[in-house]
């Protein structure tokens, strides 16, 4: 544990120096968990929305995407549920002064003792290989006592949140001897309740309340436009509707960097379905999001699904896609089937039905709905610490490369010309002006090659183009890639298709 905090340390800091992500505010001391994204950051937050864009909306005939406003009428907050159910159980340690996440301080003890269950199967699949069966029985007994533990305190933990048992989960904290990080010691206060939403004011509202909110999701926006998007693009069920946008969460135990943040980016998609065929399309588009995480080139071991023991108060099933982070596996997309709790909800406080009418059944109802939502924040997070590497080379010298893939890097090629004469900047320049229409392209004359090359491992762009006296003599330049450091020479005039052959997310079966 202690070598991957480490690393993501150096991930923060190798963020903030090659200019992926620095603190708010910094020159005032900053601000508590939030974040600005720097000249390549947004570059990679783009390319991340624009790959989740296209497939959602792109390659679906069926899904067409919408942009609503932040601040909504706030009887829409009552009828989701937000103002009244929408709260993090908090609890104090007496002794440090500091707050905590009653949920997250349990979850964090059962993920240590799966930690725990994960490196007792190891060790048994090493012993395995020279076969003990004293040793492997005393093993598989440990594991199954801890398993049983997990058990437990799962069946306790879930009954107490889905009854809103407060004092339950106090005491499930107690007996699991779960200390205060900061002071060590177990003096608890109680549990308590606590809104996220960040209210704010406008100069006039309906009926004379001057209090709105900031969205703390994308979701209702699009639930709120059912019909309009539903009459305008005479959408047929089942259909989609997709939102990419900002939303707020007065966290109080916001951490991790950029995994929990008070203001973020969510990609939802809203997914309208016949009443009975919820559970279909639910399988449907777990499989569909599992293919979208793979075809980035990360391996599959480094996700996997968690599904819900405490539902939410308007889903039948629930799961969450988890990514394995440097500080463990956690939540980068949930997949929910809502019911029709939510257009129900607001045909109830807004007094307008919606409703679709099926030709198909010749009849009326309220659609039932899929639920896909990521942060956006969450999936850069993930991608830019997968892709944080230190290596060390044949020749004995180090590099850090940053294995972004190839379709979401800021940049897409580097042009280097081997020197600063000769013609050879000018040659560059043109090649440069060929691609920019196409791709991201940095050019890049200072320092000796080998410290470019260096300098585009660092921020991830997977090819380098070098101009040389070669290519004014027959209009070759050398292609180097990243991850390999391989290079090949090819035509000038060949570079666009090279790039677009190269460039292409994974096929996922």
């Amino acid at each position: 544990m202690a070598n991957n905090e480490e690393v993501f340390k150096k991930i923060i800091s190798h963020a903030k120096e090659y200019g992926f992500i620095f603190p708010s505010s910094e020159i005032y001391d900053g601000l508590a968990a939030v974040y600005d994204y720097g000249q390549l950051g947004v570059e990679l937050k783009n390319n991340i929305k624009q790959y989740w864009w296209k497939s959602m909306v792109q390659y679906h005939e069926n899904i067409v995407g919408i942009d609503s406003a932040i601040f909504m009428h706030p009887k829409i907050w009552k009828a989701s549920g937000h103002v009244d159910a929408f709260n993090d159980p908090l609890i104090d340690n007496k002794d440090s002064k500091k707050r905590y996440r009653a949920d997250v301080l349990i979850e964090d003890h059962i993920a240590k003792t799966e930690d725990k269950i994960r490196k007792e199967v190891e060790k048994a699949a090493k012993r395995f290989e020279n076969f003990d069966e004293a040793m492997f029985r005393s093993t598989n007994a440990r594991v199954l006592e801890n398993q049983a533990k997990i058990d437990d305190i799962t069946k306790r933990y879930s009954e107490a949140m889905n009854a809103n048992d407060l004092e339950a989960v106090r005491q499930l904290i107690l007996d699991l001897g779960i200390v205060c990080p900061i002071s060590g010691t177990r003096n608890w206060t109680e549990v308590r309740q606590f809104n996220l939403m960040f209210a704010t004011q406008m100069g006039s509202v309906a009926e004379g309340s001057d209090t709105i909110y900031l969205r703390p999701e994308t979701a209702q926006g699009i639930f709120v436009n059912f019909l309009n998007v539903q009459k305008s693009g005479r959408m047929k069920i089942p259909f989609g509707i997709a939102q990419i946008g900002k939303a707020f969460r007065n966290e109080i135990v916001a951490r991790q960097f950029i995994f929990r943040m008070r203001e973020f980016e969510q990609m939802e998609m809203q997914f309208f379905v016949r009443p009975g065929e919820e559970l279909k399309w639910f399988e449907y588009w777990k499989d569909t999001r599992r293919k979208w995480h793979l075809s980035l080139g990360i391996p599959e071991k480094k996700y996997r699904f968690h599904d819900h023991e405490k539902l939410a108060h308007y889903a039948n099933a629930a799961t969450d896609i988890e990514f394995e982070f440097p500080f463990g596996f956690k939540e980068l997309e949930g997949i929910h089937s809502r019911t029709n709790f939510d257009l129900s909800r607001h045909s109830e406080f807004s007094g307008k039905k919606l409703q679709y009418f099926d030709p198909e059944l010749n009849e009326s109802y309220t659609p039932y709905v899929i639920e896909t939502s990521i942060g956006l924040d969450r999936t850069f997070l993930a991608i830019f610490s997968y892709a944080y590497h230190e290596e060390t080379l044949e020749d004995g010298s180090s590099r850090v490369v940053m294995k972004i893939p190839a379709i979401l890097a800021p940049y897409k090629a580097a042009v280097l010309p081997l020197v600063k004469k000769d013609g050879l900047p000018e040659k560059a320049q043109e090649i440069v002006d060929m691609l920019k229409f196409d791709y991201m392209v940095q050019y890049d004359e200072k320092d000796a090659i080998g410290r470019r090359y260096r300098r585009q491992d660092a921020i991830g762009t997977p090819f380098c183009i070098t101009v040389d006296n070669q290519t004014l003599a027959d209009g070759t330049v050398t292609v180097r890639e990243r991850d390999t450091m391989q290079q090949e020479r090819i035509l000038a005039d060949n570079l666009n298709a090279y790039l677009h052959g190269k460039i292409q997310p994974l096929k996922v079966e």
